[in-house]
């Protein structure tokens, strides 16, 4: 009887194979012989979609396993395949079977039909024992380590090479990444630019000597605004640190701040303490950066403060900041740097503000609360839940490359001799130092976007545009995981008898985020609600919370004095003292410039092989009900993409960040 196979080879670089490919037929009535794949001319091409035939004495009734095996030929070739699909001779659908991996050396794997199937749903003793083995060669492979103590648990793997192929970056992707930090640099420092290591820029002008080909139309407006209130104040709305405002009812005792000192800022016939109490009265308190180690670059030590900046919301002119302090212990001599302060000692103090943003968006709201929270997801699911999984097929998309980007990352951001280090402040120990103390009151419930809302005060604040476009696209995610735990988990009992998925979350919670007292996750799931809930989070702060904070960085970094990367000079402490010469041997030099508005956008540029949100290029499920569900999800979006064009039409500073088309599908950058 004869078996028409396809084979579809992946499409990126270096996806085909001149490696011998054999393939077995696995059925219930037996198996066909070990057939060789070979047509005439070149098979497993890269993008190639071969068919073949396998013939067998007798039917082998229904289909369970595809197995799949690779032998060298000459030299080692690895080939990616992406699916496999086989039509039986006694008619009926062609069932697919999935893969997506790579096949390196001498191997051989077998593929499950498409249908997502929990463990309970496997009873016969061959299927177990596939999944079984499945997730004990995935468990020897994908292995726990602490990079770092105090942060969360990552993948053993001291760098990007020492990871398996499955999870690496495609060629093409690789060549743009190493590529792209490269052009920016030579740009900025071998066009038109003579630098000099260590050199201070002449004023805040010179800095547009920068502006050349790496430009945004945010940017140069970031560039024409930075100097004015409002504008320093819709950053801690929109911006790329849009989650630290809160609300204040009394001022902290720490924060010397009178309401006469801020009288002059409020509207007319109102208080201080009146306004607090009408909840219009914000504050952004950088405590966190209190005391961390500083940087020492080409000899010279870097300096940070730990500012407390309160905002206003104006009825008339908008949130604008009405007092900062640079320190959390005030001595005698602390000044409270005020609007109506000479100009050049507030927008020195403002600057430090915006100094003191650049660490914690970076290191906190970027690196630690996206990148190394999914990372922990990301290793527990390639450990935990075999592919035929209905979560694994869930969760993988929203998961990709996030293994190979932190690799890269942990070197650039954290370690003594990344990149980081040669222009941050709290470049190298500082860094992780920030990262350790954020961990330790790190919140499950703060990765819920209404909850962190609601717990900083800032449900009804206007023209936050990041907050309702958060929640616009988490009720989406929320939908759209609703209705797929919904097809494979009928009721809660369904969810706690899943082994397979309580391992996982026993992984996340008692690996991954090991040591972290105040998380709030449990290491077991016991309703259909917990479930929805962790998934939503795991999808959001995977697409929209890293589009959130990765994708202005070069919009609100590149004009370097609106968002300095460190300071060479202690924060003032006389406000008559400030000069032109102070400001500009405390902003960044020139080469330190140079990197910052390279780094930033290389780091938030779009990605040329970008996949948006919802767009599902590998297809894990095959069942229609499921591809439903995806085609509903994606319609949502869609909706939600012309609500915020909508809303943007007419803007003078439009807030695009969260269009669902400029929100890719994981982290890949």
């Amino acid at each position: 009887m004869d078996y028409k196979v396809t084979v579809a080879t992946g499409t990126s670089e270096y996806s085909g194979t001149n490696n011998y490919i054999y393939i077995t037929l696995i059925g219930e009535k037996g198996e066909s012989n070990k057939t060789t794949l070979d047509n005439p001319g070149l098979d497993f091409c890269r993008g190639a979609v071969d068919q073949y035939t396998v013939t067998t004495a007798a039917s082998l009734g229904q289909l369970r396993l595809v197995r799949l095996e690779k032998q060298r030929y000459f030299v080692e070739d690895n080939w990616f395949c992406r699916y496999v699909t086989v039509e039986a001779p006694e008619g009926g659908d062609a069932l697919i079977f999935p893969c997506y991996r790579w096949l390196v050396g001498d191997v051989k794997v077998e593929l499950r039909e498409g249908t997502a199937k929990k463990l309970t749903d496997d009873s016969l003793p061959q299927m177990l024992t596939q999944r079984k083995a499945e997730l004990q060669e995935r468990q020897k492979t994908y292995r726990w380590q602490v990079w770092a103590k105090g942060i969360p648990k990552c993948i053993d793997a001291k760098s990007e090479a020492d990871l398996p192929q499955d999870v690496r970056f495609d060629n093409e992707k690789r060549s743009d990444f190493e590529g792209s930090l490269h052009y920016a640099l030579l740009e900025l420092s071998l066009k038109k630019l003579a630098i000099k290591f260590g050199k201070s820029w002449s004023d805040l002008d010179d800095f547009k000597r920068i502006f050349w080909k790496l430009r945004s139309p945010i940017a140069e407006y970031t560039m024409e605004h930075w100097r004015e209130d409002w504008f320093f104040g819709y950053q801690f709305l929109n911006g790329s640190n849009p989650r630290m405002i809160t609300r204040i009812r009394e001022l902290p005792s720490n924060f010397r701040v009178t309401g006469d000192m801020v009288q002059a800022s409020l509207k007319p016939n109102t208080s201080l303490e009146k306004e607090m109490k009408a909840g219009n009265i914000y504050l952004v308190d950088y405590a966190i950066m209190d005391g961390i180690p500083t940087n020492v670059i080409r000899n010279q030590r870097q300096h940070i403060a730990a500012p407390l900046c309160l905002v206003y919301e104006h009825p008339e002119n908008r949130l604008i900041p009405i007092a900062i302090q640079l320190e959390q212990k005030p001595r005698r001599h602390t000044p409270v740097f005020l609007p109506s302060d000479p100009p050049l000692a507030w927008l020195l103090a403002k600057m430090w503000v915006r100094h003191a943003e650049f660490q914690i968006f970076q290191v906190l709201s970027h690196l630690l609360r996206t990148h190394l929270v999914v990372e922990v997801f990301s290793v527990a699911t390639l450990r935990q839940l075999p592919a035929v999984h209905p979560l694994f097929k869930l969760l993988t998309p929203h998961l990709r490359y996030t293994l190979e980007i932190n690799c890269r990352g942990r070197t650039q951001l954290i370690s003594a001799d990344g990149i980081f280090k040669r222009v941050v402040s709290t470049g190298g120990d500082g860094l992780l130092v920030l990262a350790q103390r954020e961990y330790k009151v790190l919140t499950y419930r703060s990765l819920q976007p209404m909850c962190d809302f609601e717990d900083r005060g800032v449900t009804k604040l206007k023209d936050y545009f990041y907050r309702d476009h958060s929640l616009m696209i988490w009720d989406a995610i929320q939908n759209y995981v609703t209705e797929m735990v919904s097809l494979y988990y009928p009721n809660d009992h369904d969810v706690v008898e899943d082994s397979e998925l309580q391992a996982w979350i026993k992984d996340v919670a008692e690996e991954g985020f090991v040591n972290v007292p105040q998380f709030g996750l449990s290491s077991e799931l016991k309703t259909k609600k917990e479930l929805v809930t962790l998934l939503s989070v795991v999808i959001f702060t995977s697409t929209a919370q890293h589009a959130a904070t990765n994708n202005g960085q070069f919009d609100w970094c590149a004009w370097v004095p609106n968002t300095p990367c460190t300071m060479r000079s202690p924060a003032p402490e006389d406000k008559d003292a400030v000069t032109m010469e102070l400001i500009m041997d405390t902003l960044p030099d020139i080469s330190q410039s140079c990197v910052e508005m390279a780094i930033t956008w290389h780091l938030g540029r779009a990605q040329p092989d970008a996949i948006q949100m919802g767009q599902y290029v590998e297809e894990y499920f095959t069942e229609s009900k499921a591809k439903e569900l995806i085609k509903n999800f994606q319609e949502d979006l869609k909706v939600i993409e012309k609500k915020i064009i909508e809303q943007n039409e007419g803007l003078e500073l439009p807030y695009l960040y969260l269009c669902p088309s400029h929100i890719e599908n994981s982290i890949t950058i």
